[in-house]
């Protein structure tokens, strides 16, 4: 039996509240008409959906669609699946987790890497309704403690070569490997009913949580987001709009599996469109990804201006003629407009800018058919209005992004989760990004940075305050201080300004004890890697001003100088 889907009225009187298909098909349709799109979509605001069954399996289980490719994972091989074999394998899957107990917001820590099963589990999971909780295979043993317990999980999905980085941790979640499985795991294709239909035991909320995701805030702590069966499968058609997809097209999108912009542009916006996702199985390489672009006909390509300063100190034009891309999009950081410039010189294509937040979907994006002004992330997408906020609260030319919260934008998450572990609604007239820009007279938004101290690096969004706790273990660290200094490749990279106890000297050994002590504690991509010793600017009150940093860190890298006592991770063989 199929549960219908049914929609709720809350909309203007008079105003009719579209389908989910519907509001899909009109954003294809002025896929490069910017203003009859804002002026035309609506979102779809249903009181019952469930992306997995009521759209993946409805539109491409059956009939033509089933047998096109629906995922293709480039690695040492290629694996394909088509959409017939991922609703069958995630029906089946979901089955199988449904006879070890898995009931309806239950919650399942997936910690994979690009393989077809990250897949599977996400289908899987949006069917029986669990809640799901993305995790990097790279994160550290403190991290993956962390999400366990915080997140409260009761199955863990995780690769069975990873099971030692569980050895020493107490959880009582299932555990299940994705490969071989050591002691104490099931196997996950073990896991799998031969039943490839699967039975939904009711309808499913469109306002039921969904997705759970771990971000950096001005604490410690990591957040804990919130999305919704609406926010994030029905959210991304603004995402869809922004990429320029289209049914048919291959999109390629590089994005870390465990991040919010994996599910942005690896799952919802392209199977959203029917589009095929190709997933790079190895890690990035700019030679290997131009070889994948070619050889797999990739017509839409989305990755984070990490990645694109990478690509464009290799030979892009004698790709050229081997390439079938269409739209090109960047997303995670502002892009420079150099690099622009140097993409378009060689292929010919404009890279286009977008912004959004793991709290959002696509919000912001010079979408196709719109004039790019170079430096500028674009203009509001359809279903979305961004006011700038002043100092004072007030609507401003300049100020902090901020989404007016009537009426609310379906790709607003549902909350930050709270002691309980639901969602604490976001409330108020106004939800704020605590990211600033600014507007000209066209509407276009230029990003000026974090109205917090937080910033990002190679895509990652990290929290000084988390850093610091970590550098602060160390017995030479009496205080720190961590700024973004500006990088040429990671856009910024964490920078730590460190006051030394009495008895350690300022050189090479103590430096090489304090970055061995937080490459224990802290996963890859949070690693401090440079760290200059002196005092801390303060304010009379006591606290640091990070400001006065981080126009030092500016000052230092138009000068292209480097302070007299940094050390930096490079500079030691072992980092």
């Amino acid at each position: 039996m199929r549960f219908p889907m049914t929609f709720s009225t809350q909309h203007r009187p008079g105003e009719h509240t579209p389908t989910f298909r519907e509001a899909r098909d009109l954003l294809l349709a002025l896929d490069d008409r910017y203003m009859a799109a804002k002026t035309q979509f609506a979102w779809p605001r249903p009181a019952r959906f469930n992306w997995a069954l009521d759209w993946f399996d409805a539109e491409f289980a059956g009939g033509d669609w089933a047998a096109r490719t629906a995922l293709k994972i480039v690695g040492e091989t290629v694996q394909i699946r088509s959409f017939g074999e991922l609703s069958r394998e995630s029906s089946r899957l979901a089955n199988g987790l449904r006879t070890l107990g898995a009931r309806r917001g239950d919650r399942l820590l997936m910690m994979l890497g690009a393989c077809p099963e990250l897949w599977v589990t996400m289908l899987a999971s949006i069917k029986l309704g669990l809640v799901l909780m993305p995790a990097m295979p790279q994160l550290s043993p403190l991290d993956i403690v962390d999400r366990l317990e915080r997140g409260r999980a009761k199955f863990l999905i995780a690769h069975g070569s990873d099971a030692g980085k569980f050895a020493e941790v107490e959880t009582k979640a299932v555990r299940i490997a994705v490969g071989a499985a050591a002691e104490g795991w099931r196997a996950f294709d073990q896991l799998l009913s031969p039943n490839p239909r699967f039975q939904p035991d009711g309808p499913t909320d469109a306002d039921d949580p969904m997705l759970l995701y771990f971000t950096s805030g001005t604490t410690a702590r990591s957040k804990l987001v919130v999305h919704s069966h609406a926010s994030y499968p029905i959210g991304h058609l603004s995402t869809m709009y922004g990429l320029g997809l289209k049914p048919g097209d291959i999109h390629l999108n590089i994005s870390s599996p465990g991040w919010a912009k994996h599910a942005w542009s690896s799952v919802f916006a392209p199977w959203n469109a029917g589009a095929t996702v190709v997933a790079l199985a190895q890690r990035f390489e700019p030679g290997a990804a131009l070889d994948a672009l070619a050889a797999h006909g990739v017509t839409t390509f989305c990755a984070p201006p990490t990645v694109w300063r990478m690509l464009v100190q290799a030979d892009l034009g004698a790709r050229k003629a081997d390439l079938r891309l269409r739209e090109i999009m960047s997303s995670g950081e502002p892009l420079n407009p150099e690099v622009i410039d140097q993409v378009r010189r060689a292929w010919g294509l404009t890279l286009r800018d977008s912004y959004g937040q793991t709290e959002t979907t696509m919000m912001v994006a010079n979408s196709p058919g719109q004039r790019v002004i170079p430096g500028s992330m674009g203009r509001p997408l359809p279903g979305y209005r961004i006011v700038l906020l002043d100092s004072d609260g007030l609507e401003s030319d300049h100020g902090e992004i901020a989404l007016p919260l009537r009426p609310r934008p379906v790709g607003l998450m549902s909350g930050y989760a709270d002691d309980t572990g639901g969602p604490a609604p976001v409330g108020g007239a106004y939800f704020r990004t605590g990211d600033v820009a600014s507007r000209n007279a066209e509407g276009y938004l230029t990003y000026v940075g974090r109205a917090d101290d937080v910033f990002k690096s190679s895509d990652y969004r990290l929290s000084p305050f988390e850093l610091e706790s970590a550098l602060i273990e160390h017995e030479a660290v009496v205080e720190a201080a961590v700024v973004p200094a500006p990088d040429p490749v990671r856009f910024t990279t964490p920078k730590a300004y460190v006051v030394l106890a009495e008895g350690f000297a300022p050189d090479a050994a103590t430096a090489a004890a304090i970055f061995a002590h937080v490459r224990e504690r802290l996963s890859p991509y949070k690693r401090v890697r440079r760290i200059e010793f002196a005092e801390l600017p303060k304010t009379a009150s006591g606290k640091i001003r990070r400001v006065e940093l981080r126009a030092r860190e500016t000052d230092l890298a138009e000068k292209g100088e480097r302070a007299e006592r940094e050390f930096r991770i490079e500079d030691f063989s072992e980092g």
